[in-house]
């Protein structure tokens, strides 16, 4: 209820009473009488004076067609009209006892100008989409899915509430259809939602968000946890006095807790002038505004507290929120409730434990939530007597049995056909598959799946003016694609491009950071790999013009980190070759360093390996032993002849150094350290190696994400047969082999006295002598195809037998004459021939086998057969 409609209406009624006042005292025009000239220029001075009284152009109301809805839309059972008489009379009763209130949203027409009850439009549905089972996929979803229809005029409640069902159709619809349908989705999820109706801003009423912060740019707020003391031991090492002054240090911290205040101030004086010019103008309808939104109590699907949801935007709101300015009525599937509180201060403040009576009036009396404990009678029994407490407690039970006895009017079941949403439409997401939403100083684009060519579903640019010209960056999320590339995010004020990809590309590539001006390789980028899924353990490459860098992680070797400084190419003269631009930059020093082996002493385990590739040195550094503060190093100079092949390498002392930090342990032999030069030497190979590698495969990953984006090629799931190609293909071709299929069927069933039939004339009724004469000649046609088949075989059989014989005779003839390739291509054919003589001799014995089989089957067929069956 608003505090504003009382003083509105007391304006309404002096302003009303002046009218009436200033109408009584005006003297009647006498017959005859003529105007002076000061009259007549008086009157003439008023006639300038014209006022034109605001109007709204209210747009006609849109038409259906009846025959599309089921009977329940165009008439109400006898349960309904009970219901909306009983609604009526609430009505009436309230507006008796609150003249000043405004009217219930109560029982509007429907799509068939039927009245139907608010209640009964709830219709609790479950969609089979598991994004639509929480409330806050629900919410954005039919934030997305519609279209805004505003009230008009915007301070009187819609005559008309459509069905969920007819809204999801047309996809649009106002503020309470709005509510309707996420109420209906939200309760069928297990929530304990209501329909409010009340009133806010106009920036909500309208969906402005051009003042809101876009979502996506919000923060998360980081839990702060809190350093845990470590706990000081008896036998601890106490740490060193402090022997800073006590009186410096708080001074210190004044005067730093000054400077924080004052820049505290100063931020907070910023923004409260920015948010002064960015206030938005005066509404005229302030308070007026009639608005619908969506409550969600706690308690069910473990809601921890209650807060509401705004359906034009899909986000959720403390109770507290200044958007909503006050309502009047909450309403679910089974009950309503009208609000008594008052609602000066907005919602804030407000209780919301429907089953207070003091605080929400609801219409039927099966309330069900719990109502608010009356002091039982039970309590004065203990001051009475045994015989007035024995009368008491029998009139309170009988009183309890008729309470019990008695039957309320419950809420019929909902009116409304059931909620139907197809896959296709779920993933269309918005209407024509685009929707727009504009923020403080962004602009949010929202796409369906698989409209746009390259896989993008939404875009978010971020710009640096509140008229959205100065473009900063561009944040873009793609879906189904191949590439399994999900974001991009462009820097348009520093050229950075952030690229992250679902798991299953070929490398692995998880994450890709680069500039737009170079994106090519040995410029500067950043790459993060899936090292799970990855041989080598890669998990981070970092690379510059003259440097790159390696983190590796859950290696066997122990290695987690190698860098990698590149030099300059020597520039030559003439043409280019093309070799030489594929052998990458030569390569100045490489760096490994490795974690701690448990399983070798830590003298002997390498920590760092430098290769000092153009100082011909390397460097080792071993890690520090548990009971040292220093570890040990050598380093190798390399033999002049080291890079030649199949060279002997010498070596001397002068060419080792060492520092051992442990004195008494024994020094090493020289072959000992002639044969740990020669694995470094491998070592640097394969770490070079490595290195031209990566430079390799950081090309082919730059070539593919080449080819991935000139393709953008969207991966089509099996199940989806309207957009998958290749499961069309099949499908028909599945549809071709059963029609084959069904015709080879129906040719095996051709009839088989047809032929015989035709010679005597296909008369309708056969004679005995006709079926006796039918079925011998068909015995007699059947036996003669037997026999001409055997024939036939044995034929054959006798063919290649015969022409297996000559060619041995001519093999006997000619054997010591030929040639190894003639002998070859002789035993080739006797081996065919035999095969061949083999078959014939099993078709054969298996044809005599089956033939008076397939005879017998034919003399039942014809004994069975309707056409003769009536003479054997």
């Amino acid at each position: 209820m608003d505090a504003s409609e009382h003083n509105e209406s007391e304006v309404n009624q002096i302003d009303n009473d002046d009218v009436i006042q200033e109408e009584d005292e005006t003297p009647e025009k006498e017959e005859g009488e003529d105007l002076t000239e000061d009259a007549e220029a008086l009157k003439a001075e008023l006639a300038k004076i014209v006022v034109h009284p605001p109007s709204y152009e209210v747009s006609p109301m849109e038409e259906f067609d009846q025959a599309e809805f089921s009977p329940s839309y165009k008439d109400n059972l006898p349960k309904e009209n009970l219901v909306l008489q009983y609604a009526e009379n609430f009505r009436r009763q309230m507006v008796q006892l609150y003249r000043d209130r405004k009217p219930l949203f109560l029982n509007p027409v429907n799509e068939c100008g039927v009245e139907k009850f608010v209640c009964t439009t709830i219709r609790p549905t479950l969609l089979e989409f598991k994004e639509l089972y929480n409330w806050d996929g629900a919410a954005e979803f039919v934030a997305d899915y519609l279209n805004i229809e505003p009230l008009k005029p915007e301070y009187e409640l819609p005559k008309r509430l459509i069905s969920p069902a007819t809204v999801l159709k047309r996809q649009k619809g106002n503020c309470f259809e709005y509510s309707t349908l996420l109420c209906s989705m939200l309760i069928g999820a297990g929530y304990d939602a209501y329909v409010i109706s009340g009133y806010a801003t106009k920036e909500t009423c309208l969906a402005d968000e051009s003042r809101d912060i876009c979502p996506l740019l919000k923060k998360k707020e980081e839990v702060k946890e809190e350093a845990k003391k470590k706990e000081m031991k008896k036998y601890t090492v106490k740490p060193p006095r402090d022997l800073r002054s006590k009186f410096e240090l708080k001074q210190d911290a004044k005067r730093e807790a000054e400077k924080q205040a004052e820049k505290e101030k100063q931020r907070k004086e910023e923004e409260e002038r920015i948010a002064e010019l960015e206030k938005p103008p005066p509404d005229p309808y302030f308070g007026l505004r009639i608005h619908a939104w969506v409550l969600v109590l706690s308690g069910k699907r473990e809601v921890p507290e209650n807060f509401f949801i705004e359906p034009f935007t899909g986000l959720s709101h403390p109770m507290d929120s200044p958007n909503y300015l006050g309502m009047e009525s909450v309403w679910n599937n089974v009950n309503y409730w009208v609000n008594m509180q008052d609602c000066s201060e907005g919602v804030k403040g407000l209780s919301f434990d429907l089953g207070d009576p003091t605080v929400w009036e609801y219409m039927f009396p099966n309330n069900d939530k719990p109502l608010l404990k009356i002091p039982d009678a039970e309590d004065d029994l203990n001051d009475m007597d045994d015989e007035e407490r024995k009368n008491t407690s029998l009139s309170i039970s009988t009183d309890n049995e008729e309470h019990e006895v008695e039957k309320y009017l419950d809420m019929p079941p909902s009116w409304v056909d059931a909620l139907k949403l197809s896959h296709r439409d779920f993933q269309m997401r918005c209407p024509h598959g685009k929707k727009t939403k504009v923020y403080k100083r962004a602009k949010l684009e929202k796409f369906a799946h698989y409209l746009m060519k390259d896989g993008l579903i939404s875009r978010l640019s971020v710009y640096e003016d509140r008229e959205l010209t100065d473009l900063m960056k561009v944040h873009e999320y793609y879906a189904h694609r191949s590439d399994k590339l999900n974001q991009r995010l462009t820097n348009h004020r520093t050229g950075q491009v952030c690229e992250n990809f679902d798991p299953g590309r070929p490398r692995c590539l998880k994450e890709h950071q680069f500039k737009s001006s170079a994106p090519g390789p040995e410029n500067e980028r950043v790459m993060m790999f899936y090292n799970e899924a990855r041989v080598d353990g890669l998990q981070k490459r970092e690379e510059t013009q003259t440097e790159m860098t390696e983190e590796y992680s859950n290696r066997d070797d122990f290695l987690y980190y190698k860098y990698v400084e590149f030099g300059k190419r020597a520039k030559k003269f003439g043409p280019q070759e093309t070799s030489s631009a594929n052998k990458g930059r030569p390569i100045n020093k490489m760096i490994q360093k490795f974690n701690r082996n448990r399983n070798k002493p830590a003298n002997e385990d390498i920590a760092e390996l430098i290769f000092h590739v153009a100082e011909d040195k390397i460097h080792l550094s071993y890690h520090t032993e548990d009971v040292r503060i220093a570890a040990s190093a050598r380093e190798f100079l390399k033999p002049p002849n080291w890079d030649e092949k199949g060279a002997v390498l010498t070596f001397n002392p002068e060419m080792h150094q060492t520092f051992q930090v442990d004195p008494t342990l024994p020094m090493n032999k020289q072959v000992e350290l002639y044969e740990m030069l020669m694995e470094l030497l491998k070592a640097e190979e394969k770490c070079r190696n490595e290195v031209r590698d990566s430079q390799n495969e950081v090309r082919n990953i730059l070539d593919d994400r080449t080819k991935e984006e000139a393709a953008s090629e969207l991966d089509i799931s099996v199940y989806d047969t309207e957009r998958n190609e290749k499961a069309k293909k099949h499908r028909r071709e599945l549809e071709r082999q059963q029609l084959e299929e069904k015709m080879r069927k129906q040719e095996m069933d051709i009839d088989y006295l047809a032929p015989f039939l035709a010679k005597i004339g296909n008369p309708e009724k056969l004679s005995k002598q006709q079926a006796f004469s039918l079925k011998e000649e068909c015995l007699a046609d059947l036996k003669q195809r037997l026999i001409d088949k055997a024939n036939l075989i044995q034929a054959r059989f006798e063919k290649e037998s015969q022409e297996l014989e000559k060619k041995q005779a001519w093999y006997q003839q000619n054997q010591v004459s030929m040639g190894k390739e003639d002998e070859e291509e002789y035993l080739t054919y006797c081996k065919e021939a035999i095969f061949r003589i083999h078959i014939l001799d099993l078709r054969l014995t298996r044809h005599k086998e089956q033939a008076p089989h397939k005879y017998m089957q034919l003399e039942q067929k014809l004994r069975n057969d309707e056409r003769l069956s009536e003479f054997f």
